[in-house]
């Protein structure tokens, strides 16, 4: 959910996790100490948000089984990252206070009793609440007390064929050490005794990760879909994995590791042969927490333990089945009356052909004006998608360059690219290879394209190409045009559909310029000057962003009218969030529109009184970042890659584009009044870091819901032209 973010079924990547995100703004003492949210447990309210649309019984079912998985993907990660970037730390002495003060051992704590509760509450929601619905719904999940004697036939052909040639039960003995455990495997522990020496033995059993999680069971005469976990099916099984044993004990357990990369760069070294290595490594990482069934026996408890080296703190007792990440697979079943109801993206009016049944000239649709296409309610095929490609094929274009973070696995951008550089074109992609958990697909894709023939860079040393761009050079009429893309969301067909994103269509030569130079620097040398358009990371963003800060603050202290508004995926910088502070201690008005992690504490009398904080979750990811100044009446508007993190700020090559349109601002505005009203469902937050959601009137009647909203009004605005 690096949404960017790691890729699960929903889109709700986290995009928020980082080991080394670390202050670079100093305290200078005059604000409270104590005005910052922890940035981890805020992580877990965002995750508990993702949690509580499972619980809402008005969402469709099996959009409450995909929440249900997201959150369970979600919380992997969070602990592959945070949680064991935490504990490396404190291990090696090198941990310090958050900037809230707190020592990282009493963090960890709280985050260890932050999970507990909210695992067990994912696992009673499952239980209690999404299991029953789908049985009334005809969809079960069976375990082998639930099957009659035809089904048991049945599964034990399924298991004979298809599923007993891939295990591999391993033995634990003087002669067989522990087995390495690999990370979010699901595992069974088996206690057996020896019928001949009546001794007791240890084994472990892996459930294959390449079978499917839950298996369907044949068609009997009641028409119901009914699937059986696949570890149940193993498990009832195991006489023929250990005959002549006695199965005295077993049970599910899974064990989370660290599988954070850490990179030495080095200019002489070939960076992708490091990171093959470093993710090699990963594999091993130590383990951090380790997931059992609740009635596991202590003894089988106390070997896990020590053989893995948990902590107590580290043990997490949850009813069977464990890893509901794997629900993933329950919501594919192809039931759309349990899903949200379809919806096709229109194609952006601006890049409508005039002829209903012709095609589109996109150089002609974008020389007209610039485009502001918003994803996933406009089609990111006929805009992002359909430009590159009709670009390969333009004998008059000349070049194309563009950064790739993440794209999908069968990704049509990368094969544009290849063809442009078959047919001779001068093509350049600017490659993020440490995306993480993409790293390996990364790699495949670059050295695809270097053997296209393409010009492939991956950034400069020490920061990451996390920018959105794309710029393409045309000749026209004796002279070189450069068309230009900016977004705020990576060049993925496959997300485009269920990320929230913004991107900008452009004939400006000052955009043009400024993108031919900051790619020049990213395939050259590192980036020292300002850029007319754009706002670029990591040497001016965050300047320029304070300094409009610091005019709306000063225009409130004069007296005049002044307003900031901004929507991230996360706000932690510490140097914006005092900004912010001291603007709303002026009288500025601030609205923070923040999917995830947040370290602002609004409404707090006398530091953030002007402040207020709204999330919205739904069936699309919100992704888009924007940046609103009042300006006196001019708006100053940016859209584009950066959250306000550290990371982000300081460790990337971001970029942010002013909007100029008056069609484009009002559309903005309009965007954000709609997020921050009062009659639209949202989560709201308060000083003491509590989410609290708004989805129904005082009277009892639903809010709005703002993607609905905005699907409803870009439909609207395509039968306006159609009509």
């Amino acid at each position: 959910m690096d949404a960017d973010g790691v890729i699960d079924d929903s889109g709700l990547a986290t995009d928020t996790l980082d080991d080394d995100d670390w202050p670079v703004w100093i305290d200078d003492g005059t604000l409270p100490k104590d005005r910052f949210l922890d940035r981890e447990l805020s992580w877990l309210a965002f995750n508990q948000r993702v949690l509580e649309l499972a619980e809402d019984e008005t969402l469709p079912l099996l959009e409450r089984v995909n929440f249900l998985a997201i959150f369970a993907s979600n919380l992997d990660e969070f602990f592959m990252v945070r949680v064991a970037g935490l504990k490396r730390r404190i291990m090696t002495g090198l941990a310090v206070p958050t900037n809230t003060g707190t020592a990282p051992t009493e963090v960890l704590a709280a985050i260890s009793e932050r999970a507990h509760e909210l695992q067990a509450r994912h696992a009673r929601v499952f239980q209690e609440s999404v299991k029953p619905e789908l049985e009334r719904a005809g969809i079960h999940i069976e375990g082998r007390a639930d099957l009659n004697d035809v089904d048991r036939e049945r599964i034990d052909d399924i298991f004979t064929n298809q599923i007993f040639p891939v295990l591999t039960p391993l033995a634990v003995d003087p002669a067989h050490p522990f087995p390495y455990i690999s990370g979010l495997s699901l595992n069974l522990s088996v206690r057996v005794r020896n019928s001949k020496t009546g001794k007791e033995e240890f084994a472990r059993l892996k459930v294959p990760s390449i079978l499917p999680r839950f298996v369907q069971l044949p068609d009997d005469e009641s028409g119901l879909l009914r699937f059986i976990p696949l570890e149940d099916l193993i498990s009832n099984h195991l006489e023929e994995l250990f005959p002549g044993m006695e199965i005295l004990e077993h049970h599910e357990f899974r064990v989370t590791r660290n599988e954070d990369v850490e990179i030495e760069e080095d200019e002489t070294e070939n960076l992708i042969q490091s990171l093959e290595r470093e993710l090699l490594r990963r594999r091993f990482g130590p383990p951090i927490r380790l997931e059992i069934t609740d009635d596991m026996d202590e003894r089988t408890l106390d070997l896990l333990v020590r053989e893995l080296g948990i902590t107590e703190q580290e043990v997490y007792r949850l009813p069977a089945p464990l890893d509901l990440g794997g629900l993933f697979e329950v919501f594919r079943i192809e039931r759309p009356e349990l899903k949200y109801r379809k919806h096709v993206p229109t194609t952006s009016v601006a890049l409508l052909p005039a002829d209903p049944h012709g095609e589109t000239d996109l150089f002609s649709a974008i020389s007209r004006g610039n485009v502001l296409v918003h994803h996933p309610y406009e089609s990111f095929a006929t805009s992002i998608q359909a430009l590159l490609d009709q670009a390969a094929s333009d004998p008059n274009v000349l070049a194309i360059k563009l950064t790739l973070y993440r794209t999908s696995g069968d990704s049509p951008i990368v094969e544009a690219l290849i063809r442009a550089a078959d047919a001779g074109k001068a093509v350049l992609a600017v490659v993020e290879i440490k995306a993480r958990f993409d790293e390996s697909a990364n790699i495949n894709w670059a050295r695809q394209l270097e053997r296209a023939g393409v010009h492939v860079v991956y950034g400069m040393v020490g920061l990451k190409t996390h920018c959105k761009l794309a710029l393409i050079v045309r000749s026209e009429g004796g002279e070189l045009r450069h068309y230009s893309h900016i977004g705020t969301g990576n060049y993925n067909p496959k997300t485009s559909r269920i990320y929230e994103d913004l991107g900008l269509l452009t004939t400006d030569p000052q955009i043009g310029k400024d993108l031919t130079r900051l790619f020049n620097e990213l395939s050259g040398y590192a980036i020292e000057k300002k850029f007319k358009r754009l706002l670029v990371a990591p040497l001016h963003l965050r300047k320029g962003l304070l300094k409009r800060i610091r005019v709306e603050t000063e225009n409130a202290l004069a007296g005049g009218p002044s307003g900031i508004r901004i929507k991230v995926n996360s706000i932690v910088d510490e140097a914006i969030i005092d900004a912010l502070y001291r603007a709303s201690s002026a009288g500025v008005p601030i609205d923070l529109w923040v999917r995830g992690i947040c370290s602002v504490r609004p409404g707090i009398k006398g530091l953030s009184e002007n402040i207020r904080v709204r999330s919205v979750l739904g069936r699309y990811l919100e992704h888009s970042r924007i940046f609103w100044f009042h300006n006196s009446g001019d708006p100053q508007v940016f859209i584009g890659s950066a959250d306000l993190m550290h990371r982000n700020l300081d460790r990337r090559i971001e970029a942010l584009v002013r909007l100029v349109d008056p069609p484009h601002l009002a559309q903005i505005k309009s965007l954000l009044d709609l997020a921050m009203s009062d009659s639209t469902s949202s989560w709201w937050l308060d000083g003491s870091g509590e989410w609290t959601r708004h989805s129904v009137s005082e009277n009892g009647t639903a809010l709005r819901d703002l993607q609905s909203v905005v699907m409803r009004r870009v439909s609207s605005r395509k039968r306006g032209v159609n009509g």
